[in-house]
């Protein structure tokens, strides 16, 4: 598994816990809804400001947002 789906796993993962939609996630960050929706597919590969407007959002640290993911290249 590639580490842009990992992070999009992630990035799911947290959003359900906290009961949001994607929506109201890309409200909180100022990321757009359908660059989120892709983020979340593994289809983007973000910039560290995207991950830490989504940790800041998450009201969380960027490491805590990176917990558990790996590079396998």
């Amino acid at each position: 598994m590639n580490i842009e789906l990992q992070l999009g796993m992630r990035i799911r993962y947290l959003r359900k816990l906290k009961g949001w939609s994607q929506e109201e996630l890309s409200l909180r960050s100022g990321i757009n809804k359908n660059y989120l929706s892709d983020l979340e597919r593994g289809r983007r590969n973000p910039t560290l400001v995207v991950m830490e407007k989504v940790a800041i959002a998450f009201d969380i640290p960027l490491s805590e947002l990176l917990k558990g993911i790996m590079s396998l290249r």
